[in-house]
């Protein structure tokens, strides 16, 4: 009997233990997965030595361009001079597991308006015609106008299903691929943003898959609502790719791509809301400025391609190197209509107008809490396919201090621009900067600090 007791009891516990080492496994299979959430603020104020009138550091209208029109776009969000500006309020959720994630990624302020000006109800237009939305996408009723309202406040909002190890999938709205910086200022080296980043994508709507060929190379392709859109206003996808290529340790290099048919819905809007835009030139019209757009991009068939080149690579543990490169061109199908393909000519140079640029960067790790760099950048955009109008050098420097333990983020910084720019008539004009009493100036210099916030 003694013998048949113990033998049960050795039984029931061996059961007992083989049953939690089944639980335990099975709650490892299933996954639970973990829920992350992060944000941040941040503020500045800055100087701008060149005193600009307007109280903003955004550049002219000077040199052709329209009176009243657009102003140009020479800072994308340090935007105002002697005072305290707020920049974004961010919160982020993200959830993960071995076979998803989803990211909700929501902004508030001032920079986050700006950096999802195509998910704005409607925008102020030049020249005192009437209000317009802004990707150029009129809803035909007031239930179909309401998408434009909280949808300002979503940054990011996807989700990702990961079929295998190596091939994933992406839904929703993302932020570009394209580009070296992006919208998040802790994330950035320098505060200050560049040219590149301000005349590219910020953001994009749709679906894109990922296959990792290895841990050196990897591949992404995608179908998207152009650029920076809410809506696909001429229900004509972008394509988006990017190849991603590790050649050695701690060596990055993202070789990236969006191209797509008539999906330019900003452009597209400017020769309607200006007043008296012509057919085609005319005597004396100086041929640099926005009137040619309600020609070429409202009415016409064009292609409109951007490719970018983004790498940085870790020399040390305190040492870093990056580079940017990006090219980007219309192709412009103008028919038989003559006085506009010679319109186009005159304007452009060529029936493929473009903007592109390069800018180097390099930092290093002095301390734990302290760090200096600085960013190179030029950038040329002289007929104003994009925004600027201008051929633009500037150099920015950079010194982060960290402080309670990585949350909290200082970063003075200096920046020198200068934008002596060549019109499409051949002379040289220094006319981008504005001065004390609205003339117009070849350099801009500013000295500031940005307090950020993190957690």
């Amino acid at each position: 009997m003694q013998k048949f007791t113990l033998t049960t009891l050795l039984l029931f516990f061996g059961l007992i233990t083989l049953k939690a080492q089944t639980d335990s496994a099975a709650a490892e299979d299933k996954d639970e997965g973990k829920l992350t959430l992060g944000g941040y603020i941040d503020s500045y104020y800055l100087h701008a030595f060149n005193n600009p009138s307007s109280g903003n550091l955004m550049g002219t209208t000077a040199n052709g361009f329209p009176t009243g029109g657009l102003t140009g776009a020479g800072r994308a969000f340090d935007r105002l001079a002697d005072q305290f500006a707020l920049g974004l309020v961010q919160i982020k959720a993200m959830y993960s597991n071995k076979k998803s994630d989803m990211v909700i990624d929501l902004t508030f302020g001032p920079n986050a308006e700006l950096g999802n000006f195509g998910n704005q109800r409607a925008m102020p237009v030049p020249a005192g015609g009437t209000s317009t939305y802004a990707t150029g996408y009129f809803p035909s009723n007031g239930n179909q106008s309401m998408l434009y309202n909280t949808s300002a406040a979503i940054k990011q909002a996807y989700f990702t299903y990961k079929a295998t190890s190596k091939l994933s999938f992406t839904m929703g709205q993302f932020g570009t691929h394209v580009g070296y910086e992006v919208i998040d200022a802790p994330v950035n080296y320098n505060y200050s943003l560049s040219n590149l980043f301000n005349n590219g994508p910020f953001y994009h709507i749709g679906a894109k898959a990922n296959y990792a060929f290895s841990d050196k190379i990897g591949l992404m392709v995608g179908l998207v609502n152009n650029w920076d859109a809410l809506t696909d206003w001429k229900k004509q996808k972008s394509v988006i790719a990017q190849l991603f290529i590790n050649p050695i340790h701690k060596w990055n290099i993202y070789l990236n791509y969006i191209g797509g048919h008539n999906d330019d819905g900003f452009k597209s809007q400017y020769g309607t809301v200006i007043a008296g835009a012509p057919v085609g030139p005319t005597s004396g019209q100086d041929l640099v400025n926005n009137v040619a757009y309600s020609n070429i991009f409202g009415t016409t068939n064009y292609n409109r391609n951007l490719f970018d080149l983004t790498t940085g690579w870790q020399v040390t543990s305190k040492l870093y190197f990056g580079l940017n490169a990006a090219y980007g061109f219309y192709t412009i199908n103008t028919g038989n209509n003559d006085t506009l393909s010679t319109y186009i000519n005159k304007t452009f140079g060529s029936h493929s107008p473009k903007w592109g640029g390069v800018a180097l960067y390099s930092n290093y790790q002095i301390t734990d809490w302290l760090g200096i760099g600085a960013r190179y950048e030029h950038f040329d955009d002289r007929h104003q396919v994009r925004y600027i109008g201008a051929v633009n050098n500037s150099i920015t420097i950079t010194a982060p201090i960290t402080l309670a333990t990585g949350h909290l983020i200082l970063k003075p910084e200096f920046r020198f621009d200068s934008s002596p720019t060549a019109n499409s008539n051949g002379g040289v004009t220094y006319y981008y900067y504005e001065g004390p009493n609205g003339q117009t100036r070849k350099t801009q210099t500013t000295l500031g600090l940005a307090v950020i916030f993190k957690y």
